[in-house]
């Protein structure tokens, strides 16, 4: 876990992202797949801006439920997000005060276009990380996080494959969700520097 954390923050300061497979422990991955797949209250995912947050399917389709810690499954993964926010404001000074993380169901046909996670006049969230709960995902399942550079160059094509972790700094890179050609579970987060 160790390796890593300084693997993250390393990135972080080098390239502004990452992305790593078997990120963290494979079981934690399956356990919070099922844990996903049981729920039935995921709620349509809005689009946000500074001032408000509406529905916009044109741009966005998923459905989302946010993590709760007092569960012990969704408590081990924020276990992990909870160490490397400690690691990230001891050594990169950054001052995140917290994090939040929802889970996204993207079904098949769903997509979010190209966007920024920290907005003009709110540069709250900081870093974004995704986490990718999917068995078997080929290239021709779709649902690939494409994440550019400030020209509008691809930088990375991520296949959402189970225990894939991604993590950037949400106000450097533009990025979308390809439309999905089979159900994509995700967990995404973004460490923030405001107050809840």
């Amino acid at each position: 876990m160790k390796q890593i954390i300084n693997n993250i923050l390393d990135a972080l300061v080098k390239d502004g992202f990452i992305v790593i497979d078997e990120a963290l422990d494979a079981n934690l991955a399956k356990e919070l797949l099922n844990f996903a797949r049981e729920q039935n209250n995921y709620k349509q995912a809005g689009i946000s801006s500074a001032l408000d947050t509406h529905i916009d399917k044109t741009r966005r389709s998923d459905k989302i439920l946010w993590l709760n810690e007092d569960n012990s499954v969704q408590s081990n993964f924020l276990d992990f997000t909870s160490r490397l926010q400690k690691s990230i404001n001891q050594e990169l000074y950054i001052g995140l005060s917290y994090y939040e993380s929802h889970f996204a169901i993207y079904n098949e046909g769903d997509y979010y276009e190209k966007h920024l996670d920290s907005f003009k006049n709110s540069k709250n969230r900081v870093v974004t990380t995704v986490y990718y709960l999917n068995e078997q995902w080929n290239q021709s399942d779709g649902g690939e996080l494409v994440i550019y550079d400030k020209n509008d160059n691809v930088l990375s094509k991520v296949l959402p494959k189970q225990n894939t972790l991604i993590i950037f700094l949400s106000d450097k890179f533009h990025h979308e969700v390809l439309a999905t050609n089979k159900t994509r579970y995700s967990i995404a987060g973004w460490f923030r520097v405001d107050k809840f």
